[in-house]
């Protein structure tokens, strides 16, 4: 179990579960539109806003005959091309008739003015989260599937095409590191309220020029960590990866090392199992993990290990610079946001460390 100074009950309770609206809007005009334009749909409605969701308020939808969760952007000014719900609804459509397991779409809003901002609405997937990566509530021997079932999963939507499902222009392919070092280095050199930080501006400074010069381009998810999946209530099996926010065309060993900084993640920023002794919890090495994911996807080894964590440890660290700004300008969706935003300079030495 995690000794840090949050413990993993800690983090559930403050993600899992829903609350009072914290962003609110005109639930009388959702209800109006969700009849217009949900099949089956009859009010009237009841809304909460989900703990969890760092980035993009998400609120479950309750009538007396069936649920929904609708994901908005969030209130008030955004950063240029963050928070784009339509994107992750435009994924989560491709990959419906695909191996990879996704929330139904039933819904799309790019009208502004229902709720304030684009939305869509998606079916609600009953299910079990884990916000422990130790899965400490398993016995030990049931452990290990569910490790299994994570790098199935990601390993399946790496050997998708994307030309094939529908999503050849999703993103732009080739320079994938290139343009996301750019991209994140820009976002966070331009939030001028959250602040510089030295070890960041040394990997702003470092990793362009670290770039391996193998260049691949797959779906990639971009927070594909244990706790933006819904396995089945009892088995390992995964029924909903959630969170497409992030997706985009990119290199899959960016997404398969960002999904495997559990191993050395301090598990009181997010599920991770840093500092402790993934064999002695049932699981497997993260060795034996990384094999598993090239067996299945065709690779003989990943060279440049450490360039690819350290870019994504950057990476989650503009993302939680990112948080940061949105709590001090007082539009973080999350309850949880400002615990968050004070593990950006922990974030930012892990990957400094890496260089």
């Amino acid at each position: 179990m995690p000794t840090d100074a949050r413990s993993a009950s800690a983090i559930a309770a403050a993600n899992s579960g829903t609350g009072a609206m914290r962003t609110r809007f005109d639930t009388a005009a959702l209800e109006q539109w969700m009849a217009s334009h949900v099949a089956g749909f009859a009010g009237p409605l009841r809304v909460d806003q989900f703990n969890g969701g760092q980035s993009n308020p998400t609120y479950r939808l309750t009538t007396s005959s069936a649920r929904y969760v609708l994901r908005r952007k969030p209130a008030g000014p955004v950063l240029k091309g963050a928070h784009d719900v339509l994107r992750e609804a435009q994924v989560q459509q491709a990959l419906a008739q695909t191996g990879v397991p996704v929330a139904r779409i039933l819904a799309i809003c790019a009208d502004e003015t229902i709720i304030g901002s684009a939305f869509y609405v998606m079916e609600l997937v009953e299910g079990r989260i884990f916000w422990d990566a130790s899965l400490a509530d398993l016995p030990r021997a049931a452990r290990a599937p569910y490790y299994d079932e994570m790098n199935r999963v990601i390993a399946a939507l790496h050997r998708l095409d994307p030309v094939a499902v529908g999503l050849g222009t999703f993103g732009r392919p080739g320079s994938y590191f290139a343009r996301q070092i750019g991209r994140w280095s820009q976002q966070y050199q331009a939030d001028t309220l959250a602040g510089r930080d030295a070890a960041m501006d040394a990997l702003v400074a470092w990793l362009p020029g670290a770039v391996p010069a193998d260049d691949e381009t797959r779906i990639v998810h971009g927070d594909f960590r244990i706790d933006n999946l819904i396995f089945h209530p009892t088995e390992p099996r995964i029924l909903a990866v959630l969170d497409w926010e992030l997706s985009t065309l990119g290199h899959p060993l960016a997404d398969f090392a960002y999904h495997a900084m559990l191993y050395t993640m301090p598990p009181d920023i997010v599920a991770g199992l840093g500092g402790a002794d993934p064999v002695a919890l049932g699981l497997p090495s993260q060795e034996a993990y990384v094999a598993a994911y090239c067996a299945r996807t065709g690779r003989n080894g990943i060279p440049d290990w450490n360039f690819y964590l350290a870019f994504n440890y950057f990476r989650l660290a503009a993302i939680f610079h990112g948080i940061k700004g949105r709590v001090l300008r007082g539009t973080a969706s999350n309850a949880d946001a400002a615990e968050r935003a004070k593990a950006f300079p922990r974030l930012a030495r892990l990957a400094h460390a890496l260089l």
